[in-house]
């Protein structure tokens, strides 16, 4: 989440290859009951006929249905390509310094017998120097802790995977109580808690080409992702406004996941994979309160809430070492089956749903072999939804990165991205109506990054960004505007 022709967006549906209209249009057909329908005017889904329910049973059903539709969709593989970096292949303090070879001796044993631990550590001094709601300064921090075992080492499950991973995040957040800005300043910044992110067991099978995953899962480990807006600290580039403003509690990104299945069509290797997933669709549930401390431990494995449904085709082309410059295109959408509150009347609308697309793009190689992924490449990403039930009726963003080209600084890396959200017609007319003076229009964020290797496994990354508009334009105590927000700050990555 491989074909060679491009889909392109037709009203209230996408008009493509067989195997892709399945996996767009029979998904939106049998999960809840709903039917795509076209209009002239602007796109819309057509969701009055959906049949919300909350019983495990129809869970069960609408499982069976994605694998199905996995079943009588896949698509013919082309030679093999080399596949992404495993985990355990990444740099490691624990190979770095001498002093923790025990360490890495104790955790290659463990590797060998099924089972990898993974041990990371973020933090980060975040200060904004100018606008938002008020200047200062802030430490926040995230532990991360992740266990993956290979069942058929463990216990002869050809195919099997088991994958749990969990945080402790501390800290103060910069965006939540300096900023009240959209675009969350970090990637990590959430309450304070220990937290369970994702638990679940994958099942693969017909040449691992098909994947069959249920647990408690995370969306944006998967969809709508970009290879190179990784480099970025800003939330946005990972889990983006566009889906963490307008889904319950923020949908199933950081720091929530929640019960789900995904099945996989096509593997690492093969040019065209398809991913389809439904999830619960709201992590926290409506409490009244913070929907971070609703589900403050992310133990709460809700299944009785309307279901989200993901669905994503991916194209790679150009991914051996000596091809051509590397790229990817993905195209994707949801569909929420549960009540959304119309943004300016108030009123309750069945459903929401949303289509987006990212182009990742190498336009520079610095050599061949190892030197393959180093030079500059581009992302570009956009998507959209009604205006009535989401708050960013549309949103994009883009960004340039480079890496290997200083001397004598082979894994440094450096980029520039932009991010934009434009809050939706309807919810500027609701702030005209409520007689406000200073109206929502849009948020956007402009980030500049260098990640500098100190050693294989620690890297630090100083960071700028500015933000205008903080919260799309909303007015602070003395009702004027809040300025526009520029922040500095320092980032150190520890891999163990």
């Amino acid at each position: 989440m491989t074909r060679s022709r491009r889909c392109r967006r037709g009203f209230g549906k996408f008009n493509c290859s067989p195997q892709v209209s399945i996996a767009f249009n029979c998904l939106a057909k049998h999960l809840g009951n709903g039917n795509p329908s076209p209009n002239k005017n602007k796109l819309e889904f057509d969701m009055t006929g959906a049949r919300l329910t909350a019983t495990k049973q129809k869970w069960a059903v609408r499982a069976s249905l994605l694998a199905l539709l996995a079943a009588t969709s896949a698509q013919a593989a082309e030679d093999a390509k080399p596949a992404e970096p495993a985990a355990d292949e990444l740099p490691s303090l624990l190979t770095s310094l001498p002093a923790l070879a025990p360490i890495a001796d104790a955790k290659r044993q463990l590797k060998d017998r099924g089972i990898f631990v993974q041990l990371n550590y973020i933090g980060e001094v975040l200060g904004n120097a100018s606008g938002g709601l008020r200047r200062g300064g802030v430490y926040d921090g995230r532990m991360e802790l992740a266990v993956d075992a290979d069942m058929e080492k463990l216990a002869g499950l050809t195919g099997g995977a088991f994958h749990a991973n969990g945080y402790w995040i501390h800290g103060t957040g910069l965006s939540r109580y300096y900023l009240g800005n959209t675009l969350t300043v970090s990637n990590i910044e959430a309450l304070p808690t220990v937290r369970l992110y994702e638990l679940w067991y994958e099942q693969k099978a017909f040449d691992d080409r098909l994947g069959v995953r249920f647990g408690q899962l995370a969306a944006d480990t998967e969809f709508f992702a970009s290879k190179y807006s990784a480099l970025f600290i800003n939330g946005t580039f990972g889990w983006p406004a566009f889906t963490g403003a307008n889904l319950p509690s923020g949908g199933p990104g950081y720091p929530f996941a929640t019960p789900g299945v995904r099945v996989k069509l096509g593997n690492d290797s093969d040019p065209v994979n398809i991913l389809a997933a439904v999830f619960d669709g709201d992590p926290s549930g409506s409490c009244g309160d913070d929907s971070q401390r609703c589900n403050r431990y992310g133990t709460n494995f809700r299944l009785q809430d309307a279901p989200l449904a993901m669905q994503e085709v991916q194209y790679r082309y150009n991914q051996g070492k000596d091809d051509g410059l590397a790229g990817s295109i993905k195209l994707g959408a949801f569909e929420h089956y549960g009540d959304f509150a119309h943004q300016r009347f108030g009123t309750t609308l069945k459903g929401d749903w949303g289509v987006y697309g990212i182009w990742d793009q190498q336009f520079w190689k610095l050599g061949t072999g190892e030197d393959a992924a180093k030079g500059g490449a581009f992302f570009v990403r956009v998507g959209g939804g009604p205006q009535t039930r989401n708050l960013v009726d549309f949103y994009a963003d883009a960004g340039l990165t480079f890496s290997g080209l200083v001397p004598g600084r082979p894994d440094d890396g450096f980029g520039v991205a932009f991010g934009y959200a434009h809050i939706s017609d309807q919810a500027r007319d609701s702030d005209i109506d409520a007689g406000l003076t200073v109206l929502r229009r849009a948020e956007s964020v402009l980030e500049l990054s260098y990640q500098a290797q100190i050693v294989p496994g620690w890297s630090l990354q100083p960071d700028f960004q500015y933000i205008f508009s903080p919260g799309g334009g909303v007015a602070d105590a003395n009702g004027a505007r809040v300025r526009d927000a520029a922040v500095f700050g320092v980032r150190s990555t520890m891999n163990f």
